[in-house]
């Protein structure tokens, strides 16, 4: 079973108020997507004389949405070649918490800036690997720590993973290998759905997880993901859960490497790759970052437990999902927030973010 929905609603342990190292994420890459927004708009000023539309892919729940949205208009708003109308689609998965979404749209007025641009905002559920969208109708789509998230667990690795629950440095050869092919047909399904639906000229800009090495067992990049493999690894050896439960257990999350983001976007051929930054985030960064080099982890400093609370955020409903009645997720999380703070105590870990700014081709590329 592969369930991909956040916890939804605006509880202690929704998504929505356990969401911000995305949030960190976002604004560490705005220069990407503001340096893309600026000159699609100089390009394609004749393109934009009425409406421009957008699409935010995965867009969650929560304000971080309303963020993106509220930063693409600031931005469209200083620009001479501003669009007099602006569509925005908001896609995710159909069980998404579209509710709590435009509940919050409508009693936030982020969204409703002093610009002349007229914002009409719409709501698209459906997987980024299906098409969204018709042929060319969109100029732009943006995308932040979604893509890393595959379309479903590889098939073949039945219980070959272990108490491994992903990509681990300990992990089979045949686990590397599976994980990779999903995230190349994958990734390569997206191009070329996004190609037929964003017309020509027009652009995207992608961050998510990615990978610093080519070498997948050289280092672990999904640290929070083995800090949690780990944790059930205990509760197992404790008696709490079915060890044959937690080697069936997989998530389907995969951290590519520069060189196969790059072969994909070449080898489908849809899009020019315009851009390429790379931005380290720490596991715990938060709403100190800009501090964050003056701040000291140690065990009480309540690292470990904001780490825990974003990770429970999204995978409690797989953990729910797959181990059922026989998992306390409350004590998961409680173990895995000690874990962490022991880990971040030695190592600071970090996000390894690329951000890409990509240019649909046209008839004469």
């Amino acid at each position: 079973m592969s369930v991909k929905n956040m916890n939804a609603g605006s509880g202690e342990t929704s998504y929505a108020n356990n969401s911000v190292l995305q949030k960190v994420v976002m604004t560490k890459t705005w220069r990407v997507l503001d340096e893309t927004l600026k000159d699609m708009l100089t390009t394609n000023e004749y393109e934009f004389s009425k409406c421009m539309k957008i699409a935010d892919l995965g867009c969650s729940s929560g304000p971080n949405t309303l963020l993106v949205i509220s930063h693409i208009i600031e931005q469209l708003s200083e620009d001479k070649h501003v669009p007099k109308q602006l569509e925005v689609f908001l896609n995710d998965l159909p069980d998404n918490d579209f509710n709590n979404l435009f509940k919050l749209m409508s009693t936030n007025t982020n969204t409703n800036t002093n610009t002349n641009i007229e914002c009409y905002i719409y709501g698209a559920p459906g997987s980024f690997y299906g098409r969204l969208f018709p042929n060319n109708s969109l100029h732009f789509a943006y995308s932040s720590y979604s893509l890393h998230w595959l379309s479903q667990i590889p098939q073949g690795l039945e219980k070959n993973n272990k108490e491994n629950i992903c990509i681990a440095t300990t992990s089979p050869p045949q686990v590397f290998e599976a994980y990779s092919n999903q995230f190349e047909r994958d990734f390569t399904t997206f191009l070329k759905l996004r190609g037929e639906e964003i017309r020509g000229g027009g652009r995207m800009v992608l961050g998510f997880i990615g990978r610093s090495v080519a070498d997948p067992t050289s280092k672990d990049e999904l640290k929070t993901i083995t800090l949690l493999s780990e944790t059930l690894s205990d509760m197992v050896a404790e008696g709490l859960l079915k060890e044959e439960d937690l080697h069936s257990f997989n998530i389907p999350v995969y951290a590519p490497s520069i060189q196969e983001i790059k072969t994909a976007i070449q080898s489908e051929g849809s899009f020019n790759l315009d851009k390429m930054e790379v931005v380290l985030v720490p596991l715990d960064a938060n709403e100190d970052y800009n501090n964050y080099d003056n701040m000291v982890s140690d065990k009480n400093n309540g690292s470990g437990k904001f780490v825990a609370n974003y990770v429970r955020a999204f995978a409690e409903p797989m953990l729910v999902a797959h181990f059922g009645s026989s998992i306390n997720v409350d004590v998961v999380f409680d173990v895995y927030a000690k874990k962490t703070d022991e880990h971040l105590s030695v190592e600071r870990s970090s996000y390894f973010t690329p951000v890409i700014s990509l240019t649909r081709k046209t008839m004469t590329d």
